[in-house]
């Protein structure tokens, strides 16, 4: 018998599965920024309600749940991400290493910490990469300056975050994770909207390319004009 797969000591409760499938809308996520922004504590608190304060260096675990977003279940896969970039020469090559996350999501929160300058500034590389792969400026993307809560420490102000955001087209947002679980739902539940209504979308387009087109109507000027032409020509 195969022995079970590691439990992840430092969750508190443990997040359900999607259950193998189950009918219904998915939604794929990814989490981006660098080490110590506090990514793996946005998506515990979002699936589990709980804040865990310390973590394992993680190396980019994929969460899922079922989660309940305006009278629908939504089938919610989140991929954290290594929190390996860094603004420095070879951050092209960070970047490349997580392409297939990248790839793989179809809504992103790109999350700094206030505490940490450096953690700021890799936002906007990391952007940069998601629009290469994904040039779509509908793919939403959310731009979340994290631990708000500690203002004297804080490096980054809000409206340096809210600056970036706009330049990026982003929506942006100042979130305290250990002291507000609602404000980190409230990310997630609007990035989950956001997908779904992207892919809503697209089912869409797609049926209306799949549609046989009409054939257009003649053109009565057009053909007023050759009639013309026909009958001046016989008359010479």
């Amino acid at each position: 018998r195969a022995a079970p797969p590691m439990s992840q000591p430092f969750l508190l409760a443990p997040i359900a599965e999607c259950a193998p499938g189950r009918p219904g809308p998915q939604v794929r996520l990814a989490v981006l920024g660098a080490r110590g922004v506090g990514k793996s504590a946005m998506i515990v608190r979002f699936l589990t309600k709980r804040f865990i304060g310390d973590y394992e260096p993680n190396t980019g675990n994929l969460y899922s749940r079922l989660v309940h977003l305006e009278g629908d279940h939504v089938a919610v896969q989140i991929q954290d991400t290594p929190g390996c970039i860094q603004v420095q020469e070879d951050c092209v090559q960070v970047l490349d290493s997580l392409s297939r996350c990248v790839k793989w999501a179809e809504g992103f929160l790109l999350v700094y910490s206030i505490t940490d300058y450096s953690s700021y500034r890799s936002i906007r590389p990391l952007y940069q990469h998601i629009r290469k792969v994904h040039p779509d400026a509908r793919t939403p993307i959310i731009v979340v300056g994290n631990k708000a809560d500690l203002l004297h420490a804080r490096q980054v102000q809000a409206k340096e975050g809210l600056q970036l955001a706009n330049e990026l087209g982003s929506l942006f947002l100042e979130i305290s994770t250990s002291d507000d679980s609602q404000g980190v739902c409230d990310v997630f539940q609007y990035l989950c909207k956001e997908v779904s209504k992207l892919q809503h979308a697209g089912s869409t387009d797609r049926r209306r390319s799949s549609i046989i087109p009409r054939p257009k109507s003649p053109n009565m000027q057009d053909l007023k004009r050759r009639f013309k032409q026909a009958l001046s020509s016989k008359v010479k």
